[in-house]
């Protein structure tokens, strides 16, 4: 589903600019890709942080730019480390024809049998690639593990198919598994300290 998007076209200089886009709270960004020359744009910061609560960062959002429609992808995003705000976004413009690859979440449901007997589940990959057209790419893909018991595993081959998409990432790679709780503690015990940074002379 394509959700729409209201922007403007904001200048790139003087660099304070960008201090008083977002005390209106709007979000500095820039769009590029299929059809069109990089473009320095403004967003509204609530209604872009609504889309993705609702509609997912993998979702079709229509940017209208001087009247014109723009389907684009959030290809990236920077965020103040405090206050965890938007404070850059970065748009591809894309082909609705053509296929592109994004990172779709994987999720858990279920509670896993081995768990239930004792065991310790893990998870171990936590996003994959996956290839469609844009306005099939899946947001999360749900994988079910209560059948698990303990000694089991999931990978990447054992992903529910879907017709709409394509995933990339290596069947081989393991999601998730179920091992015996003195297993686990063992591995976690043996895992090596990390290495003190070295100082800086």
């Amino acid at each position: 589903m394509a959700v729409k998007l209201n922007v403007e076209k904001r200048a790139i200089r003087p660099r304070s600019l960008r201090n008083k886009l977002r005390h209106e709270g709007k979000v500095p960004a820039v769009v590029n890709g299929y059809q069109i020359e990089s473009t320095p744009i403004a967003v509204d910061a609530a209604a872009l942080e609504k889309i993705y609560r609702e509609h997912g960062a993998n979702a079709v959002i229509v940017l209208s730019i001087d009247g014109k429609n723009v389907n684009t992808l959030v290809r990236g995003t920077q965020s103040d480390t405090f206050t965890k705000k938007l404070t850059h976004v970065e748009f591809l413009s894309v082909n609705m024809t053509e296929e592109t690859e994004v990172e779709a979440e994987v999720l858990l449901v279920g509670e896993a049998a081995g768990v239930k007997a004792g065991g310790v589940l893990t998870q171990t990959l936590y996003n994959v690639v996956v290839s469609a057209t844009p306005d099939k790419l899946p947001e999360r893909i749900e994988v079910d593990v209560t059948a698990l018991e303990i000694g089991d595993a999931l990978s990447v081959a054992d992903l529910p198919k879907d017709a709409d998409f394509t995933i990339v990432t290596d069947p081989e790679e393991q999601i998730v598994a179920v091992s015996e709780a003195q297993a686990a503690e063992e591995e976690t015990e043996e895992a090596p300290a990390p290495e003190a940074p070295a100082e800086a002379e």
